[in-house]
């Protein structure tokens, strides 16, 4: 009895631990597909706190037939903006931005990491975070180090569980280009989605000429 006791508790634990599937409709993920004129490129995105250096997410951009954000167990959730388990469809200039700008506050910056890459190593790494499925929490840097280390040109990559230690470890891929965003907005970035208006920031980009 205590071992049906015990197994009945681990099939809970895991059940508990296991990450919710998101399935956009087919027609939302071509209505919203967008190809940046850019290079092929992975962006690498790190969150980290302003007070501790420790890290508290980590997300990849992909610049690929599409441009899309693998943002596992992520909390950025917008009506126009579909997601297929943790990946995020309809990557334009805005959405980037938007993106980017609800992670950085006073309490966080973001270490923005960015390598072009051949085109067939972004495609690869665009399937492959189409295909690895909903991503539990506390698993953003093992996910996404787990595709960057099957990708051509990064099997220096080790998955890990640590955002700092996994940003790192891209710092040293050839051509890397890092930069920092910091904002100081209030800590509570629940308004940044309800204000956010993609349509009135492209009209501002496009009359700024960007």
């Amino acid at each position: 009895m205590r071992r049906v006791f015990l197994l009945m508790l681990a099939m809970l634990a895991l059940a508990g631990c296991a990450a919710d599937a998101v399935w956009a409709p087919d027609e939302a993920i071509r209505r919203a597909a967008y190809h940046h004129p850019g290079p092929p490129r992975l962006t690498l995105l790190t969150m980290v706190s302003n007070e501790t250096g420790a890290g508290g997410h980590t997300s990849l951009m992909i610049n690929a037939s599409q441009r899309v954000i693998w943002d596992p167990s992520g909390s950025f959730q917008h009506d126009s903006i579909p997601e297929r388990n943790d990946l995020l469809y309809g990557i334009t200039p805005a959405v980037a931005d938007g993106y980017t700008r609800y992670h950085a506050r006073k309490t966080w910056h973001v270490v923005i990491q960015e390598v072009d890459v051949s085109p067939e190593v972004a495609e690869m790494a665009f399937k492959l975070a189409q295909s690895y499925g909903p991503v539990m929490n506390a698993y953003c840097s093992n996910s996404t180090s787990v595709i960057l280390s099957k990708l051509p040109g990064f099997e220096s990559i080790r998955p890990v569980m640590y955002p700092v230690k996994l940003q790192k470890q891209f710092a040293k891929i050839p051509g890397v280009r890092t930069r920092v965003m910091r904002e100081y907005d209030s800590d509570d970035n629940s308004k940044v989605l309800e204000e956010w208006d993609p349509v009135r920031f492209a009209a501002q980009q496009a009359a700024k000429g960007g």
